[in-house]
């Protein structure tokens, strides 16, 4: 029996830059699939919101055979619960899984350190999480997850911040860290892509800010990891 198709599937965004970037981390997954000697490996992507392809509609279009969806998410929250099993199940196939969210994951937490380094961030810095929000309490409890996690990576403590949903907002944080005496304040930016939220950090007052966590090899290979798990349940079925 063939690997079952891989459908990674992201939030989406109105940015070229974002888009491009997603699609970069797909050829990243499908290149490390095949040099892992899972060569041939279909790999799609799909969005659960603003632009299309949706999974519903990728799904549709497989060819034959089984798929894993894996939630390209850092936080599940309503995406993660609601929109992609209700897409799954507009597809109208049965022989789909979906894994875990990819976040929060410690791995994720040392790609987050490396950009924060890359920003200038040193030793003694304030560091602020940024975070897109979510009014699922389930999603603010894996933001705590993850910043729990760049705390323990950085040695250090982290607060926390939100882009869109919820308080605090990342420039109130950065405000009241300056107010309590934190000579410089950097912002880890807790999203997988460019887009509208990563530019909002930029207008936050810190003194530097991180890129996304993108494609990194970390990255790549917690979706794989994530894959591989599930993958074997129908492989397992097939034998």
């Amino acid at each position: 029996m063939s690997a079952p198709a891989l459908v990674l599937t992201a939030h989406g965004t109105r940015s070229a830059k974002g888009v491009h970037m997603i699609g970069a981390l797909a050829a990243a997954v499908r290149a490390e699939l095949d040099r892992s000697g899972a060569a041939g490996t279909p790999v799609h992507t799909a969005f659960v919101d603003v632009l299309g392809p949706s999974p519903a509609t990728v799904l549709r279009e497989l060819d034959c055979g089984p798929a894993v969806v894996v939630p390209a998410f850092l936080a599940s929250g309503y995406h993660v619960y609601q929109d992609v099993p209700r897409e799954v199940r507009d597809s109208g196939r049965r022989d789909v899984v979906v894994t875990p969210a990819m976040g929060p994951d410690p791995q994720l937490a040392r790609v987050m350190r490396l950009r924060l380094r890359a920003a200038g961030m040193r030793a003694g810095d304030a560091v602020v999480l940024a975070a897109a929000g979510s009014s699922d309490v389930r999603a603010r409890h894996d933001v705590r997850r993850a910043a729990a996690m760049l705390a323990a990576e950085l040695g250090g403590p982290v607060r926390i911040g939100y882009i869109a949903t919820g308080t605090p907002r990342v420039p109130d944080v950065v405000a009241e860290l300056r107010e309590s005496g934190a000579r410089r304040v950097f912002v880890g930016s807790y999203l997988l892509a460019h887009g509208l939220f990563q530019q909002r950090l930029h207008q936050a007052g810190a003194d530097g800010v991180a890129d996304p966590l993108g494609v990194h090899p970390a990255v790549v290979e917690l979706l794989l990891d994530r894959y591989r798990a599930h993958a074997r349940e129908f492989l397992v079925t097939a034998v």
